[in-house]
């Protein structure tokens, strides 16, 4: 259901008449000339009709514009805002991720972003942020990445497999929860020293902050609207305070109690425990004020537990719909066992993920990039200009005018990925004689990561949970859709899958797995 309503819309008129009585904006240009405007560019209102809309709606409008104009830079218009653009061309993107100081997140996203995020690293400019992102650096190093790939992800993997079964000739289970268990659980105990589930009050009430939050980038009168409907809003907020100070809290008595300096051995669960907790240690360390490492740690909480269990969830609803793909993941797992000399009919349980590498297994990675190409679990960005500047494409653009740019329609942009962009075709990350090799693209064409001083710091550890929960899943199940019609993003900051991903279970048992390739 969209955001907007009869009463929204009659307010917005009203106030757009009053805005434009009083103060007119100074329209941005390109080499002396008015930008053109996108589709559905109304009188008075400009665009606010068009950010009303549902997210799943904006997005396609958002698509509808690079596909009527392109690479073209378009004006961006909303009564109550700053005057902004919509970039889709790569150079343009290219630019900005090279000049970070000059497009930051700006007032206009810390406004609406503050009371979830506060200090953390999404709103943080300048010192403050390269101090969250140096402990973030400290968290992600290759040891602790090697107890993820070797410890904590098999182990956390192996339970969700045992889920998995319980489901079987059963009930329907969501496999967004499956997945969205998977890195709660991984952040809680490496990131955190705590343990988190999926479905517990803080995840609940984040979802639901995260969802009103986002609206308020899309409704200019949210500060109207949720004075008067804004009690849930209000306290979910505050659910979500208390467990971030409940994280500080208990990486404070992990420090009194000092009690990891003794596990210096090799077993496997000391390997864990030495780690679990680091990164909010190293919050600690770098920033000092607990207020302010509660907001950090919430922050990277949601950017390592979200992004990666939703990319998970869409990767395997367009599973569903690619038999042939799947086909393909259980034959690139059969190679790497044959080559092993490992049994073909092994339990899934006794599966070991760790052989599972980017470069092991490069089709499933490739399957993992163009899940994230046609559904990114951040579908635009925002960035507001610190000072004048002109983009390469002769755009000049007033200090505080707005950039946004929709990743959702970019990675689906003909003029960057063909006439095919539209197809999930993993071949196209893929390259040389055997097709085994996977190709790097550019951050400016495939902006999922980001680019630049900001590319994201979880990269690595995102690819490492992927390729190993793909193929694993892929070779010790069969997932059929217990939904009717296409799924569908609800409303949030990132892209979470409305309604989850519902499915029957079915395992994979036998001489289901001599050849890898057949489907039931």
């Amino acid at each position: 259901m969209g955001l907007i309503t009869g009463h929204y819309v009659v307010v917005l008129l009203v106030f757009a008449v009053l805005i434009r009585l009083v103060a007119g904006k100074k329209a941005i240009k390109r080499d002396g000339k008015h930008l053109r405007n996108p589709p559905g560019t109304l009188p008075l209102v400009g665009n606010g009709i068009n950010f009303l809309q549902s997210r799943w709606k904006l997005l396609s409008w958002f698509d509808k514009c690079e596909r009527q104009f392109g690479y073209e830079t378009l004006s961006l218009t909303v009564p109550t805002l700053p005057p902004g653009v919509l970039i889709s061309d790569p150079h343009n993107l290219e630019f900005v991720f090279k000049h970070e100081g000059l497009f930051t997140k700006g007032t206009f996203v810390k406004r609406r972003s503050w009371d979830l995020f506060g200090n953390g690293i999404i709103n943080a400019d300048g010192d403050f942020w390269r101090l969250q992102r140096k402990a973030g650096l400290s968290f992600l190093n290759t040891a602790n990445l090697r107890v993820l790939t070797d410890v904590a992800l098999p182990q956390y993997l192996r339970e969700a497999t045992i889920e998995l079964k319980s489901y079987v000739g059963g009930d329907k289970v969501d496999l967004q929860h499956i997945f969205h268990e998977i890195t709660t659980k991984l952040m809680g105990k490496m990131a955190y020293n705590m343990e988190m589930h999926a479905d517990d009050d803080f995840s609940k009430s984040f979802d639901y902050a995260s969802g009103e939050t986002a609206k308020r980038f899309q409704n200019p009168l949210w500060p109207i609207t949720e004075f008067l409907f804004g009690n849930k809003f209000r306290r979910s907020v505050n659910i979500v305070k208390d467990f971030g100070q409940r994280i500080v809290a208990n990486a404070v008595e992990d420090r009194l109690t000092d009690n990891k300096d003794a596990l210096l051995d090799d077993d496997q669960e000391s390997k864990l425990d030495q780690i679990s907790g680091s990164l909010i240690q190293s919050l600690l360390d770098a920033i000092g004020n607990e207020e302010m490492v509660a907001d950090a740690a919430l922050t990277y909480l949601s950017a390592g537990r979200d992004t990666t269990g939703q990319a998970l969830t869409w990767t395997f609803y367009l599973l569903m719909k690619h038999p042939h793909v799947v086909a393909k993941i259980r034959e690139e797992v059969t190679q790497l066992l044959k080559s092993k000399d490992l049994p073909l009919t092994a339990d899934s349980e006794e599966l070991d993920p760790t052989l599972f590498t980017p470069s092991s297994m490069p089709y499933s990675m490739a399957v993992f990039y163009e899940s994230l190409r046609l559904f990114p679990p951040i579908p635009f960005e925002i960035r507001q200009c610190q000072e004048d500047v002109c983009l390469p494409d002769g755009t000049f653009l007033p200090k505080n005018s707005v950039l946004v740019w929709c990743l959702w329609a970019m990675q689906r942009s003909k003029l960057t990925w063909g006439d095919d962009a539209d197809e999930f075709k993993p071949e196209r990350f893929l390259t040389g004689e055997d097709g085994k090799k996977l190709v790097s693209r550019s951050a400016s064409e495939f902006p999922v990561f980001y680019g630049g001083a900001r590319t994201c710091l979880g990269r690595k550890m995102a690819e490492a949970i992927a390729v190993q929960v793909i193929p694993c899943a892929a070779w010790g199940f069969q997932f059929k859709p217990g939904f009717e019609g296409d799924r569908v993003s609800q409303t949030s900051l990132t892209l979470p899958m409305e309604g989850g991903l519902p499915v029957w279970v079915e395992e994979r048992v036998g001489g289901d797995r001599k050849s890898g390739t057949e489907e039931r």
